[in-house]
């Protein structure tokens, strides 16, 4: 049996969340955690507008869910240890045969950081597929959604700090990350950066995903961060996975025409450099959840993906709470793609 992942810009049947519940997702203070209830619920109402929305949310948290959310998504309570989808969810795919299933990874913290947590969320995959009545597609590989991004037609794009980490994968190499994401996703054209942003590769990072560095709006198209301050680490990083990119090659052999996607001018925060990307948005039908970080930028950058999404309303969320937790807009949701009517 052989799947494809289909593109984010494709019909959606709904996305799918986790309630933030606890930990360093919550923080110290009740100020803190309201920082991350209110940012998740932004999203989560967001979407909400556009398609359905099923937040999981731990039995603990339950209340504090309802309250912010009301009537505006279903909620399913499930034990969490976090609140990053993208990650923890399992990746929707279809069958030869136009059937929906889903890819359960293996999830081991981002590779056994010391401060994660994955007892309970190693399961959220299994779960998500039950809850959405697909088939499941278990695979071997340690992987997460948020390191990976495709175009529908064979593109996959994946950094080697993440799918040939050590403490995810020991012992693999690209070919047979390759071949295993041939056999789940469909993936036939593979591009392989070489690390992700200088946040990203740090004690509370991920090791580098992709979904803070480019992603695919279009067949043949790619929105690239570009750190435009010689200052920031980042501005050398972006230098040199544009380069990548503008060496490689789309399904059909063509070069990819690429799209810079500007950082904000903000390039610190209390912990040091920041990450912020605004390539970390979440498409849905009929919109764009986008990042936004009261900053100058963000009014360039709503108007580049207004472009690369045409027929789609942008709608920019303050993700600054989000980023200082680890992630952004497209770290927490999983959208789930709407099966062609036969």
């Amino acid at each position: 049996m052989t799947f494809r992942m289909p593109a984010e810009t494709d019909p959606q049947e709904r996305v799918w969340m986790a309630f933030p519940t606890a930990g360093y997702m919550l923080g110290e203070t009740d100020a803190e955690a309201e920082e991350a209830f209110a940012a998740w619920s932004a999203v989560a109402l967001a979407v909400a507008e556009f398609e359905p929305v099923t937040v999981l949310v731990d039995p603990s948290a339950r209340t504090e869910a309802r309250d912010r959310l009301g009537e505006a998504v279903e909620l399913v309570e499930y034990p969490l240890d976090d609140a990053w989808m993208r990650d923890i969810g399992p990746t929707f795919v279809f069958d030869e045969h136009g059937a929906p299933a889903a890819v359960d990874w293996v999830f081991n913290g981002w590779g056994q950081q010391e401060w994660a947590r994955w007892g309970r969320d190693q399961h959220v995959g299994a779960e998500v597929a039950r809850l959405a009545g697909v088939s499941l597609v278990d695979s071997p590989l340690v992987n997460e959604g948020g390191g990976i991004h495709v175009d529908g037609l064979g593109t996959v794009l994946l950094t080697e700090t993440v799918q040939l980490d050590p403490y995810r994968n020991p012992g693999h190499t690209k070919e047979s990350v390759e071949a295993e994401l041939a056999r789940t996703i469909g993936a036939s054209n593979p591009i392989w950066l070489p690390r992700g942003l200088t946040r990203d590769a740090q004690r509370f990072g991920t090791r580098g995903h992709v979904d803070i560095l480019a992603t695919i709006p279009e067949p043949g198209t790619l929105l690239v961060h570009a750190q435009r301050d010689p200052g920031h680490p980042d501005h050398r990083i972006s230098h040199d996975i544009r380069e990548r990119l503008e060496a490689a090659r789309t399904p059909d052999g063509d070069p990819w025409r690429i799209v810079d996607l500007p950082a904000p001018e903000v390039l610190r925060d209390a912990e040091g450099w920041v990450d912020y990307s605004y390539v970390n948005h979440l498409v849905v039908n009929g919109a764009v959840i986008a990042c936004s970080f009261a900053d100058p930028v963000d009014a360039e950058a709503a108007a580049i993906l207004a472009e690369a999404y045409p027929g789609r309303q942008v709608v920019g969320i303050d993700a600054r709470a989000i980023f200082a937790r680890g992630g952004g807009i497209h770290c927490i949701t999983q959208q789930q793609p709407r099966r062609a009517a036969p």
